[in-house]
């Protein structure tokens, strides 16, 4: 790194799950990774097999553990869990297709699909504005953790959503237009107080992904 103070993270999306395939929102509800997500991270791994990390952060939920484990494994890192690199929770929407959920609540999926900030899910969902709150911090704590250093983060679609914006500075209420594509590479780097976004979606180690779902 040219600046011994500046902290370098590369991010990855976890590998497909079968509720990826089936168009589901998973949100904190532990789904595995599938045969071809297993795939996708030991590809991950091979792609990063090069490169020299400090640490390893991971989603406590098992697709982005097992993704990390992978991943972790060429380093020698073990996946320190953090609990705010989860998904977000999209409460009584969680578990449904994208379909199911305009059907059957088709006034809270217009203001979801609005990307109302304010919108917080029932039973127990989370807005934007406070899932994006939480991603700011842990990203933020890791990065002042590790100064002058590079580390991994395995995460969620959702969570890497909001670190693009955070990064470029494009507001939350925004429509998205960037992919998302499950284990493919994602590089930021915190410098004094600021993001910057240094290359996205790199899928090159990749043969076939699925991009994260609209407004997930």
């Amino acid at each position: 790194m040219n600046d011994n103070s500046a902290c370098r993270i590369c991010l990855v999306r976890h590998g497909e799950t079968a509720w990826n395939t089936e168009r589901r929102l998973q949100g904190h509800i532990d789904v595995p990774l599938n045969g071809t997500g297993l795939a996708q991270a030991e590809a991950a791994a091979r792609h990063l097999a090069g490169q020299g990390f400090a640490a390893l952060y991971s989603s406590d939920l098992q697709r982005a553990h097992q993704t990390a484990a992978a991943i972790g494994r060429p380093h020698g890192l073990d996946a320190e869990p953090e609990h705010r690199l989860r998904e977000r929770h999209y409460g009584l929407f969680q578990g449904l297709t994208y379909e199911e959920a305009e059907h059957r609540h088709p006034e809270l999926y217009r203001r979801f699909k609005a990307r109302e900030t304010t919108l917080a899910f029932p039973e127990g969902g989370e807005s934007l504005r406070d899932f994006a709150d939480r991603v700011r911090a842990a990203l933020t704590d890791i990065a002042l953790r590790h100064r002058g250093e590079q580390v991994l983060v395995v995460t969620h679609g959702g969570v890497l959503d909001i670190t693009h914006r955070l990064a470029t500075g494009t507001a939350l209420a925004s429509p998205r237009n960037f992919p998302i594509p499950n284990a493919a590479l994602n590089w930021i780097e915190y410098q004094g107080s600021a993001w910057r976004l240094l290359a996205w979606a790199d899928e090159s180690h990749l043969q076939e992904t699925l991009d994260e779902l609209p407004d997930a």
